[in-house]
């Protein structure tokens, strides 16, 4: 999906200070491509590589990146105890 426009999720601790803003989609020059490593078995027989470009904002910040923007189990606790407080969907819970 990179290679048709997804983009990289990026959390900057600066950025989340500053502005208030949690993991957000980045990066450019974005690449998923072969890179010419072999398997030696398996059912892919080649290793692929991804390759991008950030632009750091803020100096001595530490930035993450992930393949989509990740969701804890506390995040998933949260979540069910939400629906589950809800009249209206806790039928279904």
């Amino acid at each position: 999906m990179f290679n048709y426009g997804m983009k990289i999720s990026v959390y900057s601790d600066k950025k989340a200070e500053e502005k208030k803003l949690s993991w957000f989609k980045d990066c450019y020059n974005i690449k998923y491509s072969q890179n010419g490593i072999k398997r030696e078995s398996g059912f892919q027989k080649n290793y692929y590589s991804l390759t991008f470009t950030y632009t750091f904002e803020y100096d001595l910040d530490q930035v993450y990146f992930a393949y989509s923007v990740p969701y804890s189990y506390t995040d998933l606790r949260n979540d069910l105890t939400t629906i589950e407080l809800d009249e209206r969907r806790n039928v279904h819970f």
